[in-house]
């Protein structure tokens, strides 16, 4: 897989409001792949108008040409194709009063059908669920990840999120102990990862600037958990802080033991860079002069 001694890097635009999102800007994955980033995260939540309907092709054509930016990039680096909607469809919970399993797998299959050709594309099956049946909504990453398979894409690494937000603290008592059980049609469980987010500010929202904890003792938690289980991995999707000295600490801490601890962690992405201005508080966004921002120089040291 990925060499998870690398940075990689979140790059938001087509999961902000408005009918068609925002283009993250392309000169970025050049940008970052220079520096050795060798993932990109690409989010999105206007592929199909409706429940259960076709892919907008229009749509599609713009996002697939983030998607392809990101893939030429000099590090041939994978991208993951995030559904960021948080298990949910207009406020309704997928498999619990809102969109069926059937109709979320639908789209998985057909999404996945575009890109089952391209071994570095890795499909993220939900960003952050939450305040949900847990049971019930395993069951539905059951179904997508079986969907994804039918379309052909058996080569491809899938991200499974738990709940309470994707929460790394949260995942071995929580979603853990059922995800661990879900099956790969494709064979074996390697290439399904545990897709964990972890931020650093006082209430874990990633909504500060300053950071007050290094997230070692959660992640050495979830590491004793994956060894436990059959040496299994996760990926830190979602991590990050503001341009702080707390922060410049406390993630380079945390950082420090993902890399150091690589048979539990497949990786990381920073949080974030694409369409976030730079005085986004945990921007990551090149300046103007293409400098970087503090936390990303600093952090990743």
């Amino acid at each position: 897989m990925w060499n998870p001694g690398s940075a990689l890097c979140n790059t938001a635009g087509w999961d902000f409001g408005g009918p068609s999102g925002v283009t993250p800007p392309p000169d970025q994955y050049p940008h970052f792949a220079s520096q050795g980033v060798n993932i990109f995260r690409i989010r999105w939540n206007l592929m199909t108008p409706t429940v259960g309907g076709d892919i907008d092709e229009g749509f599609f054509s713009k996002y697939d040409g983030s998607v392809q930016a990101a893939r030429k990039s000099s590090t041939n680096p994978y991208v993951i194709i995030d559904l960021h909607n948080y298990a949910r469809w207009n406020g309704t919970i997928i498999g619990q009063g809102g969109p069926s399993n059937d109709q979320f797998s639908d789209f998985w299959n057909k999404l996945a059908a575009k890109y089952k050709d391209d071994d570095h594309i890795i499909f993220g099956v939900m960003n952050e669920p939450h305040d949900l049946d847990v049971p019930t909504w395993v069951q539905s990453v059951q179904a997508a990840i079986n969907a994804i398979r039918a379309a052909g894409a058996n080569s491809q690494y899938i991200l499974m999120p738990g709940s309470s937000y994707s929460s790394a603290g949260a995942l071995p008592t929580e979603a853990g102990p059922l995800l661990v059980k879900l099956t790969d049609p494709a064979g074996g469980t390697d290439k399904l990862l545990f897709d964990v987010h972890f931020y650093l500010d006082s209430d874990g929202s990633g909504s500060h600037t300053d950071c007050t904890k290094n997230g070692v003792d959660v992640m050495t938690t979830l590491a004793n958990w994956l060894n436990s289980n059959g040496n299994r991995q996760a990926i830190l999707s979602e991590t990050g802080g503001g341009s702080t000295s707390s922060c410049e600490t406390d993630l380079n801490q945390e950082l420090a033991y993902i890399k150091n601890n690589a048979g539990s962690f497949a990786g990381f992405t920073a949080w974030s860079a694409g369409a976030f201005a730079t005085t986004y508080g945990l921007s990551l966004t090149p300046n103007a002069d293409g400098s970087d921002q503090p936390i990303w120089t600093q952090a990743g040291e």
